[in-house]
């Protein structure tokens, strides 16, 4: 099952570094902007960008407690077939 504010946390992480690629078991990994990952011969439930999602937000702690953002994230697990709850 994944989390969603996991999720906010590795994006936030991964600022600067690349795009966060999310698979239905849990696991992620940075991966440079266009690549196409693959793990197990599974591509990744969902590729998120996170300058875009997390950068306007001037504290971790904000990020992870904004609706609008939980909302996006949990939206497109679902949309791709993934489980998901918020922590």
């Amino acid at each position: 099952m994944l989390h969603t504010r996991e999720i906010v946390q590795k994006l936030w992480d991964a600022q600067g570094y690349g795009n966060l690629a999310v698979w239905d078991d849990g696991t992620t990994a940075v991966i440079a902007p266009g690549e196409s990952p693959q793990k197990g011969g599974k591509a990744p439930l969902a590729i998120f960008k996170p300058i875009p999602l997390v950068a306007g937000f001037s504290m971790l702690d904000f990020a992870l407690h904004d609706p609008g953002l939980l909302e996006h994230i949990e939206t497109t697990i679902r949309e791709a077939g993934g489980e998901i709850e918020q922590d």
